[in-house]
């Protein structure tokens, strides 16, 4: 996928340069996800991880991103570590953003979403009013690099906004969550090869590049059981790391993403190539019918029983946009649930109601303390099932906890809390 609309407007009020970007070719999106993917997992390793903090982490790669920008804008030409850089850099810092008017100041996501699209469109209408392309072939000026940096910002800033409101609504696991953006990087690419406007293509997949390469990183560092591959979020970072780092040398060495020179200055000077207008109408309404059909199945999942993703990834005990739910329907969604979880469930529920009854109150309090952490092993596995049936036991579960753990153990109270548990439990 490409942009190719250059244009000669202020391509010679300015001080030229050779394009400062590379060709985009499959090796532009290849490394652009790893950049996205080691920029999210790199920064929950150093926010969370080694406990540095948000703000602070914040601090950091502002600092980073500054000094990296510095060092690309003074170059006079496309210099794959030094651009590859500053991108990694840049989905850091972009995500960071993000995160810190989320968790810091509590702002919903899909408010968070509107901002950044409005900023993002924003960008765009200055920059076109002032060099009347936005195509990233041309930028071989100080102030159409400038613009395009500030895009790339905003829309690293506006593509986790956007990925992490989408985990909200729909509660989709790391995986799982990987198949939306990339079906529609697919369609952005597919319809540039039947003739879409190649601009807006190009940076409708750049922004759907951030969610699928954070996503993908989710999916890496997760643990099992929360249906990820348990590479942690430090052993995704080397993996993605290692794998730029290749990538970056070989660009280097092969050139294979260097518009050169001569095709540089002609595609300044040269008249934009014809387009086909009655395809670029056609893509535009395909790319319409997209844009609905994808709010039509968020509203769908949003709609469905399910676990906050954001929660259950941050460690937060999840909630499901649909709680509520008759006795008789926990016990009909119990069966649903793995026969060996139930079983295991039911055994230390009833070992725990034997103790209380014999006045072990030591020995049940232990006992409950193995519920928990079963409870809690199989949270991942129960809550894909079903989640409104696990919110109805989690409340029965902490019932029982807190009668037995009680300062001054009522025994009728536990008793009940626990025969209430077994009697959903089957």
């Amino acid at each position: 996928m490409s942009a190719t609309t250059p244009t000669p407007h202020r391509a010679t009020s300015a001080r030229q340069m050779l394009n400062k970007v590379p060709e985009v070719t499959v090796w532009f999106w290849i490394i652009k996800v790893l950049c996205t993917t080691v920029g999210e997992s790199f920064a929950d390793y150093i926010n969370e991880t080694l406990g540095v903090g948000l703000v602070r982490t914040s601090v950091i790669f502002t600092v980073a991103f500054v000094l990296a920008l510095a060092v690309q804008m003074r170059l006079r030409r496309y210099v794959p570590a030094a651009y590859w850089l500053t991108v990694v850099i840049v989905s850091v810092t972009g995500t960071l953003y993000t995160d810190i008017l989320t968790d810091q100041q509590g702002v919903p996501l899909w408010i968070s979403t509107t901002l950044f699209s409005v900023a993002l469109a924003a960008v765009f209408g200055v920059w076109w009013a002032r060099e009347r392309t936005l195509s990233i072939h041309s930028i071989v000026t100080t102030p159409r690099e400038s613009f395009y940096w500030l895009a790339v910002l905003v829309t690293f800033a506006l593509g986790t906004a956007t990925g992490d409101w989408t985990l909200e609504l729909t509660g989709w696991g790391p995986g799982k969550s990987v198949l939306l953006p990339l079906a529609l990087i697919g369609i952005m690419a597919a319809l540039w090869r039947y003739g879409a406007d190649p601009v807006l293509t190009f940076w409708l997949a750049y922004i759907l590049t951030r969610p699928l390469g954070a996503n993908i990183g989710d999916w890496l560092a997760s643990p099992s059981d929360e249906q990820g591959l348990g590479l942690g979020t430090f052993g995704t970072s080397l993996v993605f790391l290692g794998a730029i780092l290749a990538t970056v040398v070989y660009l280097t060495l092969s050139r294979a993403d260097v518009i050169e020179e001569d095709d540089d200055r002609t595609a300044v000077l040269a008249p934009p190539p014809r387009r086909d207008r009655r395809r670029e109408r056609v893509s535009l309404a395909v790319i319409g019918a997209t844009a609905v059909a994808t709010v039509a199945l968020l509203a769908y999942a949003d709609s469905r029983p399910h676990v906050n993703a954001l929660d259950a990834e941050e460690g937060n005990t999840p909630s499901c946009s649909d709680g509520s739910v008759s006795a008789s329907g926990a016990q009909s969604g119990v069966r649903a649930y793995p026969s060996s979880d139930v079983d295991r469930f039911r055994t230390i529920s009833q070992d725990t109601l034997d103790l209380v009854r014999s006045g072990d109150q030591s020995g049940a309090s232990s006992r409950a303390t193995d519920l928990e952490t079963a409870w809690d092993d199989a949270q991942g596995r129960l809550v894909a099932e079903d989640c409104a049936t696990w919110t109805y036991l989690d409340r029965e579960v902490d019932d029982v906890l807190t009668a037995v753990r009680a300062s001054s153990p009522d025994q009728k109270t536990e008793s009940d809390a626990l025969d209430t548990l077994l009697t959903t439990l089957g």
